[in-house]
């Protein structure tokens, strides 16, 4: 049996007729930027996320500078985040102007340590940005008590937990802002790259409107220096086909990470990541520690089953930030999970036989 690691091709086929329309609407009436499509996802994906406002951008790399910016962070500046994410989350950081300023990581949940944050807080510090990673939220209870009280400002990188909860608040809406990402292979994903910034504040969604447009207030009317960031109108269209279905594709997530944890229970060698009590996963991915990974992800090809490494160098690692002088060992709990680390096969269409070919194949070669 081959069990791929993400099948998008299924989940389009299944929705070509409703997406060719989309776009044969849009080249038919050369409709290609804004409009409907566009406030209609935004408007909708509000709606989904329990905020009062949703600003389609570009990309996900777009939404998390934008909210970073409308929010005050700039020159000189610091932002919190973990070294233990994609690339994106500290560009976002070092493109508004500011520094990315690392935690370590808390063991069990894979997310920010919010016992490490206030160590790392200096006159500097604007923000901190935590990373819904794999799709469970960070520690949030802690991480806004602890920006309140330094009087800082809270962006949630939520590109992997489209509708993940906490404490029943939908990822997204917790923090001042949030960035989420809809790059083909998320659960909420377009057919190509798009992504929103969802918050309560009017004036920050305001800002983020003029960043992504060329800091325009009205055509030709440049109050700002801003970005060619929007999101178009196919994308936008083929967003809100996806939305309709997305509580459903969580739903299926979910059931197929259930399987996985009762066949993985027990299993000497494998540790999962844990489940917050307080909240929901969105299992973007589902992960995996085993001590000889390298080993384990190639027996599992040999047996026809692709899987993933998210993420194999902690950030503070890459030679993108050798300037930082950061040295292994500085971030222990992140530099040992990002070696041991494997995702496994995760999407809606996967199937419990597919699983359980999984489950077996890793008993047997771990």
């Amino acid at each position: 049996m081959k069990v791929s690691f993400l099948d998008l091709k299924s989940q389009h086929v299944e929705l070509y007729p409703e997406i060719e329309a989309v776009v044969k609407e849009a080249v038919l009436n050369a409709a290609f930027i804004g409009g409907d499509n566009v406030s209609g996802f935004e408007s909708e994906f509000a709606a989904f996320c329990g905020t009062k406002h949703s600003v389609g951008v570009a990309s996900g790399t777009d939404a998390l500078r934008f909210a970073l910016t409308a929010c005050g962070v700039g020159q000189g500046d610091e932002v919190i985040t973990v070294p233990n994410t994609f690339i994106a989350t500290t560009e976002a950081i070092s493109q508004a102007g500011a520094t990315p300023v690392f935690v370590d990581i808390d063991p069990a949940t894979f997310n920010i340590d919010a016992s490490k944050i206030e160590e790392k807080i200096t006159p500097r510090t604007k923000a901190i940005v935590p990373v819904h990673l794999y799709g469970q939220c960070a520690d949030m209870d802690a991480i806004m008590e602890i920006a309140a009280r330094h009087g800082l400002k809270v962006v949630e990188d939520a590109c992997q937990a489209h509708g993940a909860t906490y404490k029943g608040k939908p990822a997204g809406s917790i923090g001042d802002s949030a960035a989420f990402s809809f790059y083909p292979g998320k659960n909420l994903g377009a057919c190509g790259e798009a992504g929103a910034v969802t918050t309560n504040d009017a004036d920050a969604a305001a800002m983020i409107r003029m960043i992504r447009d060329h800091g325009q207030s009205r055509k030709y009317y440049h109050d700002i220096e801003g970005y060619n960031g929007r999101l178009d109108a196919i994308q936008a269209g083929i967003l809100r086909i996806k939305l309709k279905r997305l509580a459903s594709w969580v739903g299926l997530r979910k059931k197929n990470a259930a399987l996985y944890r009762s066949l993985l229970s027990g299993v000497d060698g494998v540790t999962m990541q844990k489940e917050l009590e307080v909240g929901s996963s969105a299992y973007h991915l589902f992960i995996i520690l085993v001590k000889d990974r390298d080993s384990l992800q190639k027996k599992l090809s040999d047996a026809g089953i692709a899987t993933g490494l998210h993420y194999p160098l902690p950030l503070h690692l890459q030679k993108a930030y050798s300037n930082m002088g950061l040295k292994a060992g500085s971030f222990p709990v992140a530099e040992d999970i990002a070696g041991e680390l494997l995702s496994l096969p995760m999407f809606p269409e996967l199937r419990e036989d597919e699983i359980r070919y999984v489950v077996d194949s890793l008993k047997q070669s771990i």
